[in-house]
């Protein structure tokens, strides 16, 4: 059966490839779009764009590598005339700001036919008021906008996501109760933990940096210390 189509959109491997972060959200969210990559992916055929591979080859250089690495599993659809000009119409039509990236997106996938629109920009795409303009538009030009989504809404019934999304938030309660539920005593908490996560990382740069297998393998603060209020270990 041949196999549906995926546009990877450069926030997806900017999740992918970032670092762990001390923020609750964007854990979560790396996770689940390391899940869906490293579980989800092999289910479709994936494609991209010289739009997201420019995007994805901005900022540091290690960074911009790790992103860069991950589309090369992609196939690149070219960003033709027809791709510009529908591009141009939704920007128009109000259906995405005045940034020329966010509209190629979508302008692509839906002239290239593409099914999914991966992405995690939930502001300006995967947005429930403007994407019935969008497909207004794309089919006032003869074309279907691709089903615009994050990578927790293509896992497929797994239900990993949901398992992820309900430890975060448990994480986050637990730190709440033990901080009174005061929001200077959370600030506090957590603006240590980000000094402790730099003087980390500070010390790794001091001492030449982590290699990639090394990175593999820690693991974030949020980790351990959800593993610590879980009893430790594998015990969850």
């Amino acid at each position: 059966m041949k196999k549906k189509t995926v546009y990877i959109e450069t926030t997806v491997v900017s999740y992918l490839a970032a670092r762990p972060t001390g923020d609750l959200v964007g854990a979560a969210w790396q996770k689940i779009t390391a899940d869906w990559w490293g579980t989800q992916r092999r289910r479709f055929d994936l494609r991209t764009s010289d739009v997201t591979v420019a995007e994805a080859g901005r900022g540091d250089a290690v960074a911009a590598e790790r992103r860069l690495g991950a589309l090369a599993d992609c196939a690149l659809l070219p960003v033709t005339e027809a791709a510009e000009e529908l591009s141009e119409a939704l920007v128009r039509g109000g259906a995405v700001p005045e940034k020329a990236e966010n509209a190629l997106h979508v302008a692509v996938a839906a002239v290239h036919g593409v099914d999914y629109l991966l992405t995690w920009n939930c502001r300006h795409l995967d947005n429930a008021e403007t994407k019935p303009v969008m497909r207004e538009i794309c089919q006032e030009w003869g074309y279907v906008v691709p089903e615009i989504c994050t990578p927790q809404e293509l896992m497929g019934g797994a239900g990993m996501a949901d398992e992820i999304i309900e430890e975060v938030w448990w994480i986050k309660d637990e730190i709440a109760r033990e901080h009174g539920y005061d929001v200077g005593r959370l600030g506090a908490y957590f603006r240590r933990l980000g000094r402790e996560r730099a003087q980390r990382e500070e010390n790794g740069a001091a001492a030449g940096g982590r290699t990639a297998a090394e990175g593999a393998e820690s693991v974030t603060w949020m980790e351990a210390d959800f593993g610590s209020r879980r009893g430790g270990g594998d015990d969850r």
